[in-house]
């Protein structure tokens, strides 16, 4: 399945660092950027949600939501440190 800019993402469910998401639910009426990102941990995972959490008072703005999907499960993100090899 390929995805453009304005296409309705299919729904999904998922346990988050910030809880339970039904991701449309979760959107509303808003615009999202859905990013995917590397191992936690790493310089570029680093880098990338160090930069998207600066500039979310720009999102908050312009009434769109960020999301980053991790290939790590959320007990990882909780201990601070990867549990997958």
């Amino acid at each position: 399945m390929t995805l453009h800019i304005g296409d309705i993402a299919p729904d999904f469910e998922a346990d988050t660092t910030e809880g339970p998401l039904s991701f449309h639910e979760w959107i509303g009426d808003r615009w999202c950027v859905l990013f995917s990102h590397p191992k936690d941990f790493t310089p570029v995972c680093t880098t990338e949600l160090g930069y998207l959490a600066r500039i979310k008072p720009e999102f908050d703005r312009r009434n769109a939501r960020i999301i980053g999907l991790s290939v790590d499960p959320v007990a990882a993100h909780r201990a601070g440190r990867t549990t997958s090899a």
